[in-house]
């Protein structure tokens, strides 16, 4: 069996490396040196291979198209497990499975999964090498796409290997495509061991290790322990006129416009404030307690592994300009002419290509029902570096991190929740956090409006049980001098005709000037049962002409319709029995009884 030289002097490193091999018996292994040159090599490579298609390179400068097999287009949380040694540990939102069951399963797929193909070992860091705030970790992987994202998605290489040394502590990162069939697809996280195992796929969030498994599921376990917070969050730096930057983290469920804010262009009525906006991070963050008594948050991503389809110069310019060049997109529609295009996109389709599932495809094509044929998968995929994104922050790999002023959370709500709204303090932020919901938008989700609650985004994502995250996010006010402030957004209300009331996108700047102004001590609000909404003429409507009685209709709050929302949010808490912590009910009765007055005018 060919391999280079193991360029790390760390045993158990090479020991489990050697172990891995000797199982899935992979023809040759490669360390991943992380360089410019050997990035070249790989791409190269995947050409060959048919992997990747390179794009027109005058157009897509180091662009290269890729598609994956159509079973495999998506995160698949139904075959996603936690695998804690009780049940009670892994908690009632997560798929469980015994630890030796899953290395079992796991064992008997890999035997022999990588005959004929190279196994690649990948030193990564989430989060800037060196940083307090990073975790190193290890993949073995026999899929090259998987490489060459990663490539981009983390810091990669020896110097990754050079900061771990000789006896480090690393995340075991273990992924093979295998065969792509669905009965071998296994992800698996063992957080009391520090590793994952991920079988039978190449999709981005169940082969990129280091992106949803480790940042989120295995760090959220390693955060309760540490005493920090591995969070499902964008991170924003907002400038103001004087030069004086806050900065906030956000928290949304999916469809809920979360890249498209963390990249936001402020709009013309406000431009002659002298705004900016700047990027630390569009998907994750971690916070840690810093020396000031404030939480200070870092982006472990080195890149955005974005959702193509409605991704346009209207809904996020910055985006559109960030992947212009050095990108991966998958699953997009291939163009003869070596362009891209997706549904919601920019300008009109090509003229022919060849869509996501590898079939021919015009704009006149239909589908066995009759319906447009898609070009693009829903779900497809760009992978961009992040310091190509025309905001991106000057100091967004600060090993420091950035200080946070506020943490918002968000959801999709057609009439329950205002525009924004602040909570009380600490603890009722974790129940606004914990409460978090959205209505489906589609019948294919199920039915049309019903809510689906998703606590702090994280209901995928969170590695343990999430009545004690509910616990750990309390625990943290407590143990930090200076929290942030905690809001609340929504920016789908819609009139009774079913039109939005808000326009959004780069319009939401009003609403984090107003957000950061609280921060502060100097925005208005005014209180009411479900915390502070914003006062009469506080948000700034410069330049956005809304009809007369919009903004009221924005910010009202509805006693009975919140009332009407707590039998379902107690239906919620009461299956983490007794891992729910005892404040969450008390925020829950002291809210009913608030709802029992009156909403000051």
């Amino acid at each position: 069996m060919a391999q280079n030289t193991p360029p790390t002097k760390h045993k158990k490193l090479i020991d489990w490396v050697e172990e891995t091999a000797k199982i899935s018996q992979p023809d040759q292994i490669y360390w991943v040196d992380g360089s410019p040159a050997e990035k070249k090599r790989l791409e190269k490579r995947a050409v060959a291979r048919g992997f990747f298609i390179p794009l027109d390179q005058e157009k897509f400068p180091g662009c290269y198209y890729s598609r994956s097999s159509p079973n495999d287009v998506a995160r698949t949380e139904h075959l996603t497990y936690i695998c804690t040694k009780t049940k009670d540990e892994c908690g009632p939102t997560n798929n469980w499975m015994e630890p030796a069951e899953g290395h079992k399963k796991a064992a008997e797929i890999l035997k022999g999964a990588m005959k004929g193909r190279t196994m690649y070992i990948i030193p990564f860091s989430m989060g800037p090498v060196g940083s307090p705030f990073s975790k190193i970790g290890i993949e073995i992987t026999d899929s090259l796409y998987v490489v060459l994202n990663m490539l981009i998605m983390a810091r990669v290489g020896q110097k990754v290997l050079d900061q771990l040394g000789a006896e480090g502590e690393f995340t075991k990162c273990l992924h093979s495509r295998a065969d792509l069939d669905v009965a071998h697809r296994l992800i698996l996280h063992f957080p009391e061991e520090n590793s994952i195992v991920s079988t039978g796929s190449a999709y981005g969030g169940n082969a990129l290790l280091g992106k949803k498994c480790l940042a989120l599921r295995i760090a959220s376990w390693q955060a309760r322990k540490e005493g920090w917070l591995a969070e499902h969050m964008l991170i924003l730096g907002i400038e103001d006129p004087k030069g004086k930057i806050e900065y906030v983290t956000a928290a949304f469920p999916s469809a809920c416009g979360k890249t498209n804010l963390a990249m936001l262009i402020p709009p013309e009525g406000l431009k002659a404030k002298g705004y900016k906006i700047w990027t630390v991070g569009d998907d994750i963050a971690w916070l840690r307690t810093g020396p000031d008594g404030r939480l200070w948050a870092c982006n472990p991503e080195a890149g955005f592994f974005g959702v193509a389809p409605g991704t346009n110069t209207k809904s996020n310019p910055n985006a559109m300009k960030t992947i212009q060049k050095n990108t991966i997109f998958t699953n997009v529609l291939l163009g003869d002419d070596l362009t891209v295009w997706w549904e919601d996109g920019e300008g009109p389709s090509p003229a022919s290509g060849t869509n996501w599932e590898g079939k021919p495809w015009n704009p006149a094509f239909k589908d066995k029902d009759g319906k447009p044929m898609l070009a693009a998968h829903p779900n497809s995929r760009f992978t961009a570096p992040a310091g190509q994104c025309p905001s991106i922050a000057p100091n967004w790999e600060d090993p420091k991190g950035v200080p946070i002023s506020a943490i918002i959370f968000g959801g999709r709500r057609e009439r329950l929740a205002p525009l924004v709204l602040e909570s009380l303090d600490w603890n009722h932020g974790v129940y606004l956090g914990a409460t978090v919901a959205s209505e489906r938008t589609a019948a294919a989700e199920g039915s049309v409006g019903a809510v689906r609650r998703d606590p702090m985004a994280m209901l995928p994502f969170c590695g343990y049980n999430m009545g004690d995250y509910f616990a750990h996010w309390l625990e943290m006010g407590t143990s930090v001098a200076k929290p942030p402030k905690i809001f609340h957004v929504n920016w789908f209300r819609k009139d009774e005709k079913g039109k939005f009331l808000w326009p959004g996108y780069g319009e939401n700047l009003r609403v984090l000037e107003w957000i950061v102004s609280r921060c502060r001590g100097e925005g208005k609000a005014q209180k009411t049962p479900i915390g502070f909404v914003p006062a009469k003429d506080a948000i700034d409507l410069t330049g956005l002409d809304l009809p007369a009685g919009v903004m009221e209709k924005l910010l009202e709050v509805r006693p009975d319709e919140w009332t009407g929302e707590l039998d379902g949010v107690k239906t919620f808490f009461d299956q983490f029995g007794a891992h729910l912590p005892k404040e969450l009910t008390k925020q829950l009765e002291a809210l009913k009884e608030r709802l029992k007055t009156k909403v000051a005018a």
